[in-house]
């Protein structure tokens, strides 16, 4: 049985984030502050956007980004300190986040 997903009204704001729901903005403007060179965790970004136990799915919808390049996702790490998932791979994570910190 598949489980529906419950459908989140879209918000409506700069065009960058057309086609975003609220909370992916929230999390998106929330990473556009991390200065370059730097990295935050996921449990950062979720605790800054007053959702703390929103861990995955502030993951989530940095797997979503529109526009990885803009919305630096590949500076939110896990706790531990690994660099976690990218959709472009994890190694160009690693590649980004050097070239950042030069």
């Amino acid at each position: 049985m598949k489980k529906e997903r419950r459908k989140e009204k879209r918000a409506k704001t700069h065009p960058l984030f057309d086609g975003c729901t609220a909370f992916e903005i929230s999390v998106y403007k929330c990473i556009m502050k991390i200065p370059s060179g730097e990295t935050r965790s996921y449990a950062w970004v979720a605790g800054r956007i007053g959702k703390p136990k929103a861990t995955r799915a502030v993951a989530q919808a940095l797997h979503r980004n529109p526009w990885p390049l803009i919305i630096p996702c590949h500076r939110v790490v896990s706790s531990d300190g690994k660099l976690g998932g990218y959709a472009y791979g994890v190694e160009l994570k690693r590649l980004l986040l050097l070239l950042e910190k030069k």
